[in-house]
């Protein structure tokens, strides 16, 4: 079976669940994604908040 990308619930969900998401389809430690996408946000100049709020928007919930 395929793995699937879904919204975070629970503990890995702190802001809408988009970071805990990405971290449970990558099998990663969502601190890390949500440093990353922190990083990337303020060297884009805000784009990553634009990214977050359309992942939100296309990421299904479970």
């Amino acid at each position: 079976m395929a793995k699937r990308l879904y919204l975070a619930t629970g503990k890995n969900a702190k802001f809408l669940g988009v970071c805990g998401g990405i971290a449970e389809y990558l099998d990663v430690d969502p601190t890390i994604v949500r440093l990353v996408w922190i990083i990337l946000t303020l060297a884009s100049f805000g784009f990553g908040i634009l990214a977050y709020l359309l992942a939100y928007a296309i990421i299904p919930r479970r």
